[in-house]
């Protein structure tokens, strides 16, 4: 089995943003860096809104039709990851952050990813939409059938 590259990532990632910044702020200078840094930031807060609000909207209509929104529910996920990416500081997680943004983008990423990713369905959306399914259990009582109290745990001097 291939180890994972999250560890290596989470250590090759700072590193190279370091090294970015020092090569870019010896370009342009320090301020202007900083600038720039501070635009990517604002830029992917206006991006994420913008397209998260898209999104959820097509999400809404989608569920309002009775059908299960999983392209655009696997969308707003890549979306929230390219809006992150844009909100960190750095500027290579700028440049994955703003390809993420692009549609095209974002199915070719999905395209290399998806066999890697496993969806587990659960609670009340897990069968789809429609009513509930068959497996499911309701009791239905009246209000003389029901009571708080717990009569065994009173007996047994349990806290109540």
């Amino acid at each position: 089995m291939r180890p994972s590259l999250l560890p290596f990532l989470i250590f090759l990632v700072p590193v190279l943003e370091i090294a970015t910044f020092v090569v870019v702020g010896s370009h342009i200078g320090v301020l202007a860096t900083l600038l720039l840094v501070m635009a990517t930031s604002v830029a992917g807060a206006a991006l994420l809104r913008i397209q998260g609000l898209g999104t959820l909207a097509r999400i809404r209509a989608q569920v309002d039709r009775g059908a299960l929104p999983n392209r655009e529910l696997a969308h707003g996920a890549r979306i929230l990851v390219a809006g992150l990416l844009l909100l960190m500081p750095g500027f290579l997680t700028d440049v994955v952050g703003l390809l993420l943004f692009i549609p095209p983008v974002r199915d070719a990423a999905w395209r290399l990813l998806r066999s890697r990713i496993v969806v587990v369905a659960r609670g009340p959306w897990a069968g789809g939409f429609g009513g509930p399914r068959p497996d499911d259990r309701t009791i239905d009582l009246d209000s003389d059938e029901f009571s708080r109290s717990q009569p065994d745990r009173d007996r047994l001097g349990g806290p109540g």
